[in-house]
């Protein structure tokens, strides 16, 4: 019933808002577009030196009943792992210093956007980082014949899904950090995802019980999903990624809008 009346109440016009000042934050000149497009190059460097380096010495995969090359193995992922990290930038280190720093939302609170619409606008332009970084993703993909251009585009509404996932999970969570220490936490986490999500070689390589664990995982859903949809493997799991990624959004966006107006409201 709660949930029911915060988003009966939200004004797509003041979710557009606060959506708006974030593209008003693009005219402050080069550093930020510096700042922004930064994040795009660590994923690529990741595919070219171990999806193309090491896969010459790996060779081929064999992944749902297929053989792949290792590069085309480990593009996927990295796909995934750009628009988590796009989209985790945005929404915890900016979204943080915003909170409890600059005062941003507070002064926006003055105005009659409430908590849940700064949270959507927020999520929708961290969405939009990080579908900047996929979508230059996906074309040195495509032109280095990782995959077809069909499924380049049929990815790419999934790393858009990917994108706000994080998005409302980064949001979340900076709403409970103290301070600028906590971030190393944080930092140490989304580095243990990255490295066991299936990323680099397939989950059935774990033992039994890491295999449960990665599998509980958000950036493994969002890795098989990805994956599945590139390399043109689709099937009814894709679903169940799908429904975890939208669980994720739902949470972390109610949660972080519960969050901000206990902390700046109160």
């Amino acid at each position: 019933m709660v949930t029911t009346m915060i988003v009966a109440r939200v004004s797509p016009a003041r979710v557009g808002a606060v959506f708006g000042r974030n593209v008003g934050a693009l005219r402050s000149g080069p550093a930020y577009w510096l700042v922004l497009l930064s994040g795009f190059f660590e994923p690529v460097l990741y595919l070219l030196s171990i999806g193309v380096g090491v896969g010459a010495l790996v060779g081929d995969l064999q992944v749902g009943g297929r053989s792949l090359p290792y590069a085309t193995f480990v593009a996927p992922a990295m796909l995934a792992v750009s628009a988590m990290s796009g989209a985790l930038s945005e929404t915890t280190y900016n979204f943080f210093f915003k909170m409890k720093y600059q005062k941003t939302f507070e002064a926006v609170l003055a105005t009659p956007v409430r908590p849940f619409e700064i949270a959507a606008g927020e999520l929708g332009w961290a969405m939009v980082r990080g579908s900047l970084y996929t979508g230059l993703f996906l074309v040195v993909m495509v032109s280095l014949g990782l995959t077809a251009p069909l499924w380049a585009l049929a990815a790419f509404p999934a790393t858009m899904l990917v994108g706000l996932a994080f998005g409302a999970l980064g949001m979340a969570i900076s709403t409970i950090l103290r301070g600028w220490q906590d971030f190393d936490l944080m930092a140490t986490g989304q580095f243990a995802l990255f490295l066991f999500s299936g990323t680099f070689s397939p989950v059935t390589d774990y033992p039994a019980a890491m295999q449960v664990l990665v599998q509980a995982t958000p950036l493994y859903h969002a890795v098989e999903l990805v994956r599945g949809i590139a390399i043109g493997q689709a099937g009814w799991g894709l679903l169940v990624h799908t429904a975890y990624l939208l669980a994720m959004i739902v949470a972390g966006l109610l949660f972080a809008a519960r969050r901000l107006q206990r902390t700046l409201c109160e």
